[in-house]
């Protein structure tokens, strides 16, 4: 696997390592050791997939509260989508800053994503699945979340949702003193 760090600490993307030959491919696309060894949280509790019919579908920005924050490997397996990262860490340099990429299919990336961040995509095609692992069991009553389009943080995500859930439209834009 091949680590490249993002503009927020302690998030990074994970690229394949590809072994080639005329029947194509082999690579690892996840390694407790390798990321253990990086000071990364490796537990693996459970995965998830999220399904998503529709271009222009929006989910996000979620979180897990504390005691329950999640590190989280994302991939996309079917489709395309723009993937985002918040840091919610108060104490961070980087605190209340995004970053986002595009992890399709076709280029297997995937995002390590450490707990104190929030997450959300969009969906950039039709048909697009989402494979989460998750550093620990889902706990009820401690999922929490960002306004997708929150000004204080400012995210230039590629387009406008076609697809967006109450809740995820519904959550209150930050209180930020001196903010906008």
């Amino acid at each position: 696997m091949i680590f490249n760090e993002t503009a927020l600490a302690g998030a990074f993307i994970l690229d394949l390592e590809r072994i080639e030959d005329e029947r194509g491919f082999f690579a690892r696309s996840f390694c407790a050791a390798e990321l253990a060894t990086r000071g990364l949280n490796a537990a693996v509790s459970q995965c998830s997939v999220s399904f998503n019919s529709r271009r222009g579908t929006l989910r996000g920005l979620h979180y897990q509260a504390a005691p329950h924050g999640e590190d989280k490997v994302v991939r996309c397996t079917a489709g395309a989508i723009f993937d985002v990262i918040v840091d919610i860490r108060a104490e961070s340099a980087t605190y209340l800053r995004w970053f986002g990429l595009e992890l399709t299919a076709g280029n297997r990336r995937a995002l390590y994503i450490p707990q104190g961040f929030a997450h959300g995509f969009i969906t950039l095609t039709d048909d697009t699945e989402v494979l989460y692992m998750i550093s620990v069991p889902y706990a009820a009553g401690f999922g929490r979340g960002l306004r997708w389009n929150d000004p204080a943080i400012g995210i230039r995500w590629p387009g406008e949702p076609k697809v967006l859930s109450e809740r995820d439209a519904g959550y209150p834009l930050l209180d930020i003193p001196g903010g906008s």
